[in-house]
């Protein structure tokens, strides 16, 4: 099983479960358990035998014995530990609570401090008792993780699940920004972990700073997976999505040979649901080869949101540019195509741009350049990350070919 909070179309905020007899599926359709304005749910079965769902609060509440459904009220479950008034976060916001249990004692990993916001603010800490109903001690150790200065490598590093590796060494699994690279979102760390003789935990990796040894035992398994793709088949869900897509969206996607054919929809990419892939790197080049069809507009960006993007636009007669989420005609240039390819170039915040006329045999150089550190969740919300974007504007599509991406060796 699976706990999601998620808005339904037809209601408020709340927590959804679905479940599949294995990992891999067939899932079933989202339950809605009617936990509703709750985030962050954290499932312990407790030493009573029943199933209980912990959530942002930090409360609790009562599960069926299947845990497709409540059996009790939202009740108040502990009362977080609380940091020294002067330090800077953003808020007090106790989330995120996850559970587990080790010999008699059940464990709460809880975060406090803001997830965002300055970047001292996140932070773990943690909890324990004999029973899921408390009394909850609190750690001596914390905060556990906490970043208290803005020259860490990592910054407002919080959420943690704490787990056992198959080597029988145990980690804490949390997320943080980059020192500089707010652009990328929030990133999965990983943090080794030692148990004391007292039964608590304590957090062994520092600022994360430096490498740290490889998890040892268990099997190797493929990780990852490359970002550039020939469209001979559907990555949709695992590399490619709409933002924020109508339930229809993908009405507009047709698979071709070696192809995707995206039909038009919207003006401009700021009402649009552009198609966007993750960025993975600090320094990175993505190309894509596209074909307008009827009159349509090709555009490929840096997408954020509908307030935050910038990119180049071809419209069969010049190429456009868009800063700062609008279009400026000013920085238009004469460029005579129905067939390109486009490139971006994104060296650690500063975007450069080229199109070619002989899929990529010599390029020429676009005039306007951006620099996008701004563009993140402190300045415009919403805890994304700057992605690539492509969007299809006007009536008709665009055939998109042989998108590339490749990380640039950082010489620094």
């Amino acid at each position: 099983m699976v706990y999601i909070p998620a808005i339904p179309p037809d209601g408020p905020w709340s927590i959804f479960v679905i479940w599949a007899d294995k990992i891999e599926g067939p899932w079933s359709d989202p339950i809605n358990l009617g936990i509703e304005g709750c985030i962050d749910p954290g499932h312990i079965v407790g030493e009573d035998g029943k199933r209980y769902l912990f959530v942002n609060g930090i409360r609790k509440i009562r599960l069926t014995d299947d845990g497709l459904a409540t059996d009790g009220k939202l009740e108040p479950a502990y009362d977080p530990w609380r940091y020294p008034e002067d330090w800077v976060v953003e808020n007090f916001a106790p989330e995120g609570p996850k559970l587990f249990r080790r010999g008699d004692w059940f464990y709460l990993v809880t975060a406090v401090g803001g997830t965002a916001g300055p970047t001292t603010g996140h932070m773990v800490i943690a909890a324990r008792s004999r029973s899921i109903h408390g009394p909850w001690e609190d750690c001596p150790w914390n905060p556990l993780v906490r970043t208290v200065s803005d020259r860490e490598p990592w910054w407002s590093r919080g959420h943690a699940t704490v787990v056992e590796g198959p080597g029988g060494k145990w980690w804490m699994v949390y997320h943080g920004y980059e020192n500089g690279f707010r652009t990328l979102g929030r990133q999965a760390l990983l943090d080794p972990i030692e148990w004391t003789d007292d039964g608590w935990f304590r957090a062994k990796g520092g600022d994360l700073g430096h490498p740290l040894p490889m998890p040892k035992g268990g099997t190797a398994l493929p990780n990852g997976f490359p970002l550039s793709d020939d469209f001979s088949s559907n990555k949709f869900g695992i590399q490619w999505a709409f933002h924020d897509p109508a339930p229809d969206e993908m009405d507009r996607v047709r698979y071709g040979d070696h192809s995707l054919e995206l039909a038009a929809s919207g003006t401009s990419p700021a009402n649009s649901s552009p198609l966007t892939c993750i960025a993975v790197d600090r320094a990175y080049q993505v190309e894509v080869s596209m074909e307008l069809l009827g009159d349509a507009e090709g555009a490929f960006l840096l997408y954020y949101n509908p307030k935050a993007f910038v990119g180049i636009g071809f419209n069969g007669e010049k190429a456009r540019t868009y800063q700062y989420a609008t279009t400026e005609e000013w920085a238009s240039v004469p460029f005579k195509a129905r067939k390109l390819r486009a490139r971006i170039t994104n060296d650690r915040n500063v975007i450069t741009y080229h199109y070619s006329l002989d899929d990529g045999t010599t390029w020429r150089l676009h005039p306007t350049r951006m620099e996008v550190s701004g563009l993140n969740h402190n300045v415009f919300g919403g805890f994304l990350s700057l992605r690539v974007g492509i969007c299809s504007l006007g009536t008709g599509s665009i055939r998109l070919s042989r998108f590339t991406y490749q990380a640039i060796e950082e010489t620094v």
